[in-house]
């Protein structure tokens, strides 16, 4: 592979690590929200058995829902997280070994100028 089709290809791959990093980054915001659903879910529903709260069975039913679908949020969510990681994992060594290929250049320093 010659000097510009590596330059090209190390361009590429930084473009898809940033776009791996913040697919990574929504993945933590909706781990996140699934959390926060569960538990939240979870506390409704244990107001409701402790009679601190009144028991409707829209509301009980929407608690449940609430616990459920975070929990599924969440198992659904970590897997993404995994697949994008190790993605972003072989990216990053794929531009490592490329930017290992390339010759570089010992570029001297200019000579200063004393007027």
């Amino acid at each position: 592979m010659n000097g510009d089709a590596m330059h090209d290809e190390i361009a590429r791959l930084e473009d898809r690590i940033e776009t791996l990093a913040s697919e990574r980054e929504r993945c933590r915001k909706i781990a996140l929200a699934a959390r926060l659903l569960a538990i939240a879910g979870a506390i409704w529903i244990v107001l409701v058995l402790t009679t601190l709260l009144p028991f409707d069975p829209a509301t009980f039913l929407a608690a449940v829902a609430a616990a459920l679908g975070g929990a599924v949020l969440m198992g659904s969510n970590k897997t993404t997280w995994e697949q994008t990681e190790a993605a972003l994992c072989e990216a990053e060594v794929q531009r490592a070994e490329l930017i290992g290929h390339l010759e570089m250049r010992l570029v001297e320093p200019a000579q200063e100028n004393l007027h």
